[in-house]
């Protein structure tokens, strides 16, 4: 732990006092999403330079430079439209391109993207390192690489990825991953500093701006905080018009507030737009809350329906089925099993606490107590790992330091699930 503090220290302090001046817009950002610094083309309409780069493809299958574009381009499509279909593009073009020209970075950086967009870190880590070792003064590379390591909970040497990052190159994605560090490290205030500085560095660029916009309203209402968050979300919307997370987090605000017909209309309208898994899962629950459990059920039914779809693309969901299911009391010792292969390929503070409340929700809370443990061992502040906690501690009959994190994660975030907030009110007095 004071390794990891030690590393702490340098990304979170000395980095971000020497990128300060980048902040005002002296410096040209480098989005994370629009790979700019290593492919050369602006988004703006990403499905018309999709068309020019497949054209382009056509009339000349091996223009290298054309093919690794293209799969950056197949990437950013899914960012846009979370059509996973377009995964397999994407590794076709970057594939082509890689055997064209082994030493590319270009292609060698979208395929550890690919990987890590499919929950492949392992793989994802080995191209991050091959990325570094030909273009060492890319920025980028670094950022790659500190995403890698970070879900395989290698947290000394991403924080020291993130800190070379910046230090290389201020941008978006690089004080993206800042705040991501900092929030793990317990420091959400400082982590709201840093994605404010991604937000400035976002420039004219439609759906990396309202990408910083919603993980800015998602800190602000992981501490509580719904007018903040509200703004953030609907400042994201006028960036970046029908942008469905943006609305996911509205709808999420006005849950909180009690005002679940709106919330439901929001969700419906994200949902219709993007159905991502966790999107639909949020339906669920609040046709749920609204005494609609028929519906809310349907809805549980197409969150496994598109988990088929994604898998089917190469995409790895088992952390994120294996959370949705111990959420839901859904098939509970498959889902143990599945949290159990989740955390060996994740195991990141996030792989600990799914695999914890697997446990608990398996009656397993001895077990569940060290993994709790583990998840909280960076400091991370977040208001579903103290509920777990607590859940495990009510288990193991310790009901006075049950009902501390009960009240600690209530604090935290008096909001932090439609599911579960009200029974963590319960248990805490």
């Amino acid at each position: 732990m004071a390794a990891v503090t030690a590393a702490a220290i340098a990304l979170l302090g000395g980095v971000l006092r020497e990128a300060g001046p980048a902040a005002g817009g002296t410096a040209g950002p480098t989005p994370v999403s629009s790979d700019r610094a290593l492919s050369g083309f602006a988004l703006g309409d990403t499905a018309a330079t999709v068309r020019r780069l497949e054209e382009a493809v056509g009339e000349k299958p091996d223009d290298q430079r054309s093919l690794a574009l293209l799969g950056l381009a197949y990437l950013q499509r899914v960012r846009e439209t979370s059509d996973a279909s377009y995964y397999g593009r994407a590794e076709t073009a970057l594939r082509r391109a890689g055997t064209l020209d082994g030493s590319d970075p270009v292609a060698l950086s979208g395929l550890a993207s690919l990987a890590a967009s499919r929950h492949d870190f392992r793989a994802s880590l080995r191209l991050a390192r091959r990325v570094v070792a030909l273009a060492p003064g890319a920025a980028r590379s670094y950022g790659l690489l500190g995403d890698a390591l970070l879900e395989l909970g290698r947290y000394r040497q991403a924080f020291r990825a993130f800190d070379r990052q910046v230090a290389l190159k201020p941008s978006l994605g690089g004080y993206a991953r800042v705040a991501y560090a900092r929030e793990l490290l317990g420091r959400p205030r400082q982590a709201i500093e840093a994605m404010e500085l991604a937000r400035d560095a976002s420039s004219d660029l439609r759906e990396p701006a309202a990408w910083t916009l919603v993980e800015l309203g998602k800190l602000h209402f992981g501490l509580g905080d719904l007018d903040e968050a509200g703004r953030s979300f609907r400042t994201a919307l006028a960036a970046f018009p029908g942008y469905a997370t943006a609305l996911d987090g509205l709808a999420r605000v006005e849950a909180a507030r009690g005002r679940i017909a709106r919330a439901l209309a929001l969700q419906r309208h994200a949902v219709e737009i993007v159905p991502l898994p966790n999107l639909v899962a949020q339906l669920g629950d609040l046709l749920a809350a609204a005494g609609r459990p028929v519906e809310a059920r349907r809805q549980y039914a197409l969150v496994a329906a598109i988990d088929r779809l994604q898998t089917a693309n190469g995409v790895s969901t088992d952390l994120e089925t294996a959370l949705f299911r111990s959420d839901h009391g859904i098939r509970l010792r498959e889902t143990l099993a599945l949290a159990r292969s989740a955390r060996a390929g994740r195991p990141s503070v996030v792989g600990d606490d799914v695999l914890a409340w697997a446990l608990a929700r398996n009656g397993r809370c001895d077990e569940a107590l060290t993994y709790s443990k583990r998840a909280l061992r960076l400091g991370t502040r977040d208001a579903s790992f103290f509920f777990h906690r607590g859940m495990i501690e009510r288990c193991l009959g310790r009901n006075s330091e049950a009902r501390s994190w009960f009240s600690h994660a209530l604090e935290t975030n008096p909001h932090f699930s439609l599911l579960w907030s009200s029974t963590a009110r319960r248990y805490a007095s």
